[in-house]
């Protein structure tokens, strides 16, 4: 299986978070579809999720498998890295989108997106970044939701901020993790292996506050 595959546990744990997410889609969408809403910007937005969610995880999955020349491989792990900042923007878009109103709307989404495309640019230039810089980067973004919090507390329900927190906590954990490259539980499953599953928990955390809260 080694002998096949780049980094098996990395990349199969993250193949299925690409089918999961799909799943995701098309349940956000049979939910609109089926829920009488009125707003189009609950579909666009819960879409944009979807994909990024869809897009982070193929990209991951694809990097972490397929064994490829040095070229390949490089853009590969760009794609990868990319993707995360493409990930932290989908995943705020509903919250600004639809529970968010007036500038705070707009003000956060104009910024997290400001801020993705930043990172990808930070990727496909400097790739070779301080892996502390990036990891920052990852983190502040993901937490950038803070300064909307007194708006935001007037339409989330409490249930809702719960897992709006437990999501951004196990990504932050993640992010820690990837940073300091520890703990490594064994030569098959090491810190970045562990990296993966904080990923896909964070992901899963955020699906749900967006399905059963925001939409």
């Amino acid at each position: 299986m080694d002998k096949s595959f780049k980094d098996p546990i990395s990349g199969f744990t993250h193949l299925f978070g690409a089918v999961i997410s799909l799943f995701a889609l098309i349940a956000m969408v049979i939910k609109y579809a089926t829920g009488g809403y009125l707003n189009n910007l609950v579909l666009a937005s819960s879409i944009i999720f979807g994909l990024s969610l869809i897009l982070l995880y193929t990209a991951s999955s694809v990097y972490h498998l397929v064994i490829t020349s040095d070229g390949v491989t490089k853009v590969l792990r760009k794609l990868d890295h990319s993707m995360i900042f493409i990930l932290i923007a989908g995943s705020y878009t509903p919250i600004c989108l639809i529970s968010l109103q007036g500038y705070w709307r707009w003000g956060i989404f104009i910024a997290i997106w400001s801020l993705a495309i930043l990172g990808v640019l930070l990727k496909v230039f400097w790739f070779n970044s301080p892996r502390i810089l990036s990891t920052s980067f990852y983190i502040f973004m993901g937490w950038v939701l803070v300064a909307a919090l007194k708006p935001l507390s007037k339409v989330l329900p409490i249930a809702g901020f719960v897992w709006l927190f437990v999501g951004g906590v196990f990504y932050t954990i993640g992010g820690v993790i990837y940073a300091v490259k520890a703990p490594n539980i064994s030569k098959r499953f090491s810190f970045h292996e562990l990296f993966h599953i904080f990923v896909l928990l964070g992901s899963f955390s955020h699906f749900l506050l967006v399905y059963k809260y925001i939409m």
